[in-house]
């Protein structure tokens, strides 16, 4: 994840053969759509006798090795009973599986997970489960990856692989089995070793989270049975050549391999389709011989478009997606078949004149606006719950999401793919993938002989697994650290067989490899707090370049939710102790507790007085950081010397119960970090600049703007306005550029130490189209950039919030009502600032609550957090499901800075 000082964060036999395709998918949620069967009884995948047919294994029982003394070939046959085993679902950790099965109590609550023994999970592991086929006439294979870390496999009480050529998350296999499957039903067994991210090729969580107890050993991806005939197609997928920039026409090349698996020469006929688009080869094939089969546009005219279904991200235009499919036919009988989808798009990312590597997609500049993702701490995988965090990504303007290690499922990527959000994976830090190469003080054991082929196989199997999806912009494959020549040609050679086609990244830090050069981003922090003023800077983490992972650190949740996750002991120490160990922050010494973020918190906002003024604090401080950080990376995205060219926030979300690096929470609940973010990426936005006072119009759009009217007003606390102006005509061009409206005075008579600015923007109607306050001292945040430390740059003296303290009370109304079809309710909630003095009600918080008062998750508001001076109102939506109610009449709950707490009814 980032350099630091001290630790932070072949097959046997001739029935099996390795492929380089996987699916990473991970273990279904407790109560999840996979219903476990009665304790103890393994549940039967029946499998179709269709050539052409891939069918994932429905789930397992599983059983420590230490409390099983039956031999291998007894519990890997058919018959077994496995008495009191535990169920798991098809993708299942262990301790996912044994969390389902009530084993133990919520490890998101308090130090739950703490009282969990690590010891059960230092031996090997039994996985088996039962699948049916009614004849053998077909071919039977077994096809699978995401395996943590290695296992021994067998069916039918035979080995069929070894733990030495099983081994690495991301490695793919297949396995014929076909001499070995019986009409009926049949077992497959999998003992699974314990993992140790510094030992082996796999996923570790660093400083993140506290670690699970199991290290995620388990199988976290589908095991498929494949059935087809003497002809097995693999490999297929789609190469495009988009003309840019007129995006008139593109070429499309099919390839695929065809493997005779018979003992005898066979000719095959390959057919497929690209739409209305059809085209076929014969291909003869001696026996056990593969023959890449490629279709081009010179051969088959069909495949060069014109007027391509273009594929862009959110915000840019559309997301079109194609289908391929293929059929192999052995004398008119289908043998097998494939699909693909895929997307037509351009993407390049060469470094500017910086050194900062810029990306363009179909001929496009774009700043990457980003968040580091972080799947469920024991990899379950819940698609509603990945699709409702993608949409989040998209309501906070965002366009990108770095996956550093644990790379999502086949299905997370379809996802982004629909719904434009672009992914940037790649390999993760401080553990055994960047072992050979870490700098001193790293974690991560030097590699053996035996890593680098997994290595390898790792990068082909996520590369022919990645490389259709258009929302797949780059793969990183180093992070802290650059690969050496050796693991970088490894890598590169992985990369070009799969004919991967788009920009390789070196590493995610400001490293070279070999080959590639410069990586064109930077890993420069910060990853605790900083004062907001620090973003506008054109050194370390400030504005400038690619900031591949950079925050100001904790992100306190809701109050609803850390009642969720703390005790009330728990809690007291949160606002009372800042030098207290924070279970839910990290396992690492450097960010195990909150002490910097809480001096700067009681520096410049005054000390907590409680609980509930901590986190309402906490929400103000940050939303002004989060907001600071995008804003600044967006203003300087177009600048002619030193731009910014992407940012990715750290971190987007958390897997567990979190106190730091989320931009919302666990449960998905939102605060002012969340809608920091949002206000930021608006996509015509008025900003204020901390470094130069400057207001400034932001045109996130593809689309020029003009005749705007900008307007910036400064009050002191109490509502007395002591400065306004306004200026007309404003004009900014499209795709990220800005404009300077107007500069705010140095000193305006009158003006408190602390103040508050309110900036507008209307267009050429009149119509308000951008509104953002600010809260600002006339003494401002100091920093120490001489101490600057790898992880933050520390202040000497902080700017004065305390005035908003006196803030008299602002009374807030709301009235609102809900309109339901199809499933999901929208939410109109009008909210006005009924005081008759001058002050504004600041940062006016609105919940969608249950009628116990339970927030309504997951919610998308068009706006949230406002501030309302005397008089004004402002309408609210708020879209969800319906379903999330529970039945409840939906209610508003109204809360802020200076607006006490209230709940109306939204029914």
């Amino acid at each position: 994840m980032f350099p630091r000082p001290a630790p932070r964060r072949r097959l046997a036999g001739a029935a099996v053969a390795l492929g380089l395709i996987g699916s990473l998918s991970t273990s279904a949620w407790a109560g999840s759509r996979h219903p476990a069967p009665a304790h103890g009884h393994t549940r039967v995948t029946r499998v179709p006798s269709a050539a052409g047919t891939g069918t994932p294994l429905s789930g397992y029982s599983i059983q420590s090795t230490a409390k099983v003394s039956d031999s291998a070939s007894d519990v890997s046959s058919p018959g077994y009973p496995a008495a009191g085993w535990y169920q798991a679902g098809p993708r299942s950790t262990v301790l996912a599986a044994l969390l389902a099965e009530g084993v133990y109590a919520d490890p998101f609550y308090s130090t739950n997970q703490q009282k969990i023994p690590k010891a059960d999970f230092q031996v090997p592991w039994w996985y088996r489960s039962d699948f049916r086929v009614d004849d053998t006439s077909e071919r039977t294979y077994l096809d699978f990856s995401g395996v943590i870390s290695a296992a021994d496999v067998y069916v039918n009480g035979h080995r069929v692989a070894e733990a030495a050529d099983v081994s690495g998350a991301y490695t793919r296999h297949e396995l014929d089995v076909t001499a070995l499957v019986r009409a009926g039903t049949n077992t497959v067994a999998f003992r699974i070793r314990p993992n140790v991210p510094n030992k082996n090729l796999t996923m570790g969580w660093i400083d993140w989270l506290q670690p699970p107890p199991d290290e995620n050993m388990g199988i976290v991806r589908d095991v498929l049975v494949r059935r087809g005939g003497p002809v097995a197609l693999r490999d297929a997928h789609v190469t495009t050549r988009l003309d840019v920039p007129s995006l008139a026409t593109a070429d499309l090349t099919v390839k695929a391999q065809a493997r005779n698996d018979s003992d005898a020469a066979v000719t095959a006929e390959v057919s497929g389709s690209i739409g209305a688009t059809s085209f076929s080869r014969t291909v003869p094939l001696a026996a056990h011989e593969t023959k890449t089969v490629t279709f081009t546009p010179a051969d088959f005219p069909g495949l060069h478009l014109t007027k391509p279904r273009v594929w862009w991200p959110a915000g840019m235009g559309g997301q079109p997606l194609y289908d391929l499919d293929l059929t192999a036919t052995v004398s008119g009988t289908r043998s097998d078949t494939a699909h693909e989808t895929f997307g037509i798009r351009d993407v390049r990312a060469p470094l500017n004149s910086d050194g900062a590597r810029q990306y363009r997609i179909n001929g496009r500049k774009l700043l990457i606006k980003g968040g580091g993702w972080s799947p469920d701490e024991f990899l379950r995988w819940d698609r509603t719950y990945v699709a409702d965090r993608l949409k989040y990504a998209l309501d906070l303007g965002l366009n990108a999401i770095r996956l550093e290690g644990h790379i999502e499922p086949d299905e997370f990527f379809d996802l982004a793919d629909r719904y434009g959000v672009l992914t940037l994976p790649g390999w993760e830090c401080c553990d055994k993938w960047e072992g050979q190469v870490n700098g001193s003080g790293e974690s991560g054991d030097p590699w053996t002989a035996a890593d680098y082929p997994v290595a390898k196989a790792s990068m082909a199997a996520e590369a022919a697994r990645l490389r259709d999806h258009p929302s797949v912009i780059s793969f990183l494959i180093g992070s802290d650290f650059a690969p050496d020549r050796t693991i970088e040609k490894n890598y590169l050679d992985a990369l070009k067989a799969a004919d991967w086609p788009t920009p390789v990244v070196s590493a995610a830090s400001a490293k070279s490899s070999p080959q590639l050069g410069s990586s064109g981003m930077k890993m420069t922090g910060p990853y605790d707090w900083i004062p907001p003023n620090y973003w506008y800077a054109k050194r370390e983490g400030g504005a400038t370049g690619f900031n591949s992972e950079t925050s100001a650190g904790p992100d306190i949740p809701t109050l609803d939710t850390l009642r969720r996750m703390m005790t009330p002991a728990e809690l007291d120490t949160l606002w009372k102790n800042p030098g207290m160990k924070q279970y839910h922050r990290s396992p690492s010494s450097v960010f195990g507790t909150l002490k910097i973020y809480d001096a700067a918190l009681a520096g410049r906002y005054g000390s907590p007085k409680g609980l509930t003024d901590y986190v309402r604090k906490a929400q103000l401080a940050q939303y002004e950081n989060v907001r600071a950080q995008y804003e600044a990376y967006g203003r300087n995205a177009t600048d002619s010397s030193k731009p910014s060219t992407g940012v990715i926030y750290w971190m987007f979300n958390s897997g567990w119960t979190s106190l730091h690096w989320q931009l919302m929470d666990r449960y998905l609940d939102q605060g002012g970090a969340y809608f920091g973010a949002k206000k930021a990426n608006e996509p015509l936005h008025i900003q204020y600049s901390y470094d130069n006072r400057s207001v400034v119009v932001v045109d996130n759009r593809h689309a020029p703007a003009a005749g705007l009217t900008a307007r910036a007003t400064l009050f002191n606390p109490d509502g007395t306005q002591k400065y306004d102006k306004t200026v007309t005509g404003v004009t900014v061009k499209g795709d990220g550029a800005h404009a300077d409206a107007l500069t705010l005075p140095a000193s305006v008579s009158g003006l408190s130490t602390t103040y508050l600015v309110r900036l507008t923007l209307t267009d050429s109607s009149g119509k308000e189209v951008s509104r953002n306050v600010y809260w600002l001292s006339a003494k401002a945040d100091t920093l120490d950039w001489a101490n600057t430390d790898w992880y933050y740059t520390p202040t000497t003296s902080y700017a004065d919030l305390k005035g908003l303290a006196s803030m008299a009370q602002a009374p807030v109304s709301a009235t609102a009502s809900t309109e339901s079809a199809n499933g999901t309710s929208t939410t109109t909630v009008t909210v006005r600032n009924t005081g008759k003095g001058k002050t504004p009600s600041l940062l006016t918080d609105v919940h969608l609550v249950d009628a116990k008062g339970k927030p309504v998750l997951p919610v998308r508001w068009s706006d949230n957090q406002v501030s309302l001076w005397p008089g004004e109102s402002m309408t609210l939506t708020a879209t969800y499901r319906t379903a999330d109610l529970h039945g409840s009449v939906p209610r508003v709950r109204v809360s802020g800075w200076n607006t006490a707490e209230r709940t109306v009814p939204a029914g």
